[in-house]
């Protein structure tokens, strides 16, 4: 092959706990690429893109759907709730955005079936009976979809197109699910929530409501099945550009993430290749998107969290002016101060090319910042952050000050007419984690960026 006719692979992680805004960057990176491509998580994940003022969530459908004309698939990588993904459709299409002929789902993903999300609901109010700290799911099933994924049981898209196999396999898991429901979690009495409680009886979920409902959607989808694999890999030999859009964040990976509280799928940027079905030497660079500081939702370690709570704390200015509320669950986002030494760990898990660093006009206003350099544990000093949620507990962050600034950074397109002491941030996380940063976001609408290097030319 002519490697002047090759495309240009570009990969968008999150380096912090997700929530980094992922979704606007994508949706900006478009502008220069033919294809988007989603290689893991549910709709578990929320994007929220800014387009002259409008504001658009999106869960499973890539956002570069917002761009006409570019491809959008979702890759094998992915569960997917078929439900969830057509009232996605359905609010785009009633914007005027055009999705079926532009939205490729490859045969492999597995399903998210309602008996999951009825399952992860009773583990967490089990977890919750019991005095066991609850993981902070989102309820949405995507974990125990996973499970029956990695046990060779799921079903998938593909099975969608064969009736009699789709009824066999959910007849198999409603085996053993309910059997879990009713003796194992205590089901029977459970309350689901209006749009669950109805494929409830007596504990047990409901064979044919389950079974009928995935046949409605089998009609519907069947058009925007595809190879996606194959597609993605044609698109790059013909020299497309391809960006490979991941969920959640670094330090939710299920691997590398602070186990156990993380999500059921890998974040990082290798796992792009295996999610889609391309070859690593497709991924020709990776965009860390990280936020100016830091937040998290849910349960789990973060050394470096504020008071966000009380009025008048950093923490609380980066709650309210950051509107810190998550896109998916509306849960409001631990936060805290920039955290270097996590994003030292985070480039080196993810190979990072270079840095976005996003939401930096939220700390307008703030005099002084501080800056996370690594942390003392057991009186030693690290500048990683472990790899155990154990160990992270107990880490005392180390951390330096910088004068913040009081003139506005809203909607600044070009580095020098941001504020110096700004400068004076950005410049000391670059020389801290040893990875430069390309791409400043200055606000969420999709024209309010900095770019200092094309990471389709780069």
């Amino acid at each position: 092959m002519d490697k002047k006719s090759q495309g240009r692979g570009v990969v968008v992680v999150g380096t912090q706990w997700g929530d980094e805004g992922k979704g606007k960057l994508v949706d900006w990176l478009t502008e220069s690429c033919a294809g988007v491509v989603r290689f893991q998580g549910g709709h578990n994940a929320g994007h929220t893109l800014v387009i002259n003022g409008v504001k658009t969530a999106l869960h499973l459908i890539p956002s570069g759907i917002m761009r006409p004309g570019v491809k959008c698939y979702i890759g094998n990588g992915v569960v997917l709730s078929v439900g969830k993904l057509l009232e996605e459709i359905e609010g785009l299409e009633k914007a005027n955005v055009e999705v079926r002929s532009r939205l490729r789902i490859s045969e492999a993903c597995p399903l998210i079936l309602p008996f999951h999300a009825i399952l992860d609901i009773a583990r967490e109010k089990a977890r919750e009976t019991s005095g066991v700290e609850k993981i902070g799911t989102t309820g949405r099933g995507i974990g125990p979809a996973y499970e029956d994924k990695i046990a060779r049981r799921a079903v998938r898209v593909q099975d969608l197109k064969h009736p009699e196999r789709l009824a066999s396999k959910i007849q198999t898991l409603l085996d053993l699910h309910n059997h879990v429901l009713s003796t194992y979690l205590g089901s029977t009495n459970m309350d689901f929530g209006p749009l669950l409680n109805p494929y409830v009886v007596d504990g047990k979920v409901s064979f044919d409501k389950v079974y009928q409902e995935a046949l409605q959607h089998a009609e519907i989808i069947k058009p925007m099945m595809a190879d996606v694999s194959r597609e993605v890999n044609a698109a790059y030999k013909q020299g497309a550009g391809i960006l490979f859009e991941g969920a959640q964040g670094t330090f939710l990976d299920v691997d590398h993430g602070t186990y156990p509280y993380v999500t059921s799928s890998n974040c990082v940027a290798g796992n792009a290749a295996a999610g889609t079905g391309v070859g690593p030497s497709m991924l020709n660079y990776v965009l860390g998107i990280t936020k100016a500081y830091c937040t998290r939702v849910g349960g789990g370690p973060f050394p470096t969290e504020l008071e966000w709570e009380k009025e008048g704390t950093p923490g609380y200015h980066m709650s309210t002016i950051g509107a810190e509320k998550g896109v998916t669950t509306g849960r409001s986002r631990r936060c805290g101060w920039f955290d270097a030494a996590l994003l030292k760990r985070s480039a080196q898990v993810n190979g990072l090319t270079g840095l976005c660093i996003t939401k930096l006009d939220v700390l307008d206003g703030l005099t002084e910042l501080k800056l996370c350099v690594g942390y003392e544990l057991d009186g030693e000093t690290i500048d990683l952050l472990p790899m155990g949620a154990d160990e992270i507990e107990r880490c005392i962050p180390i951390y330096e000050t910088l004068a913040g600034w009081s003139e506005s950074s809203v909607g600044v397109t070009q580095y020098d007419a941001l504020p110096k002491n700004a400068q004076i941030y950005l410049n000391r996380i670059q020389e801290i984690t040893g990875v430069p940063i390309h791409v400043i976001s200055t606000s969420p609408d999709r024209d309010h960026t900095i770019k200092l290097c094309d990471p389709f030319q780069a």
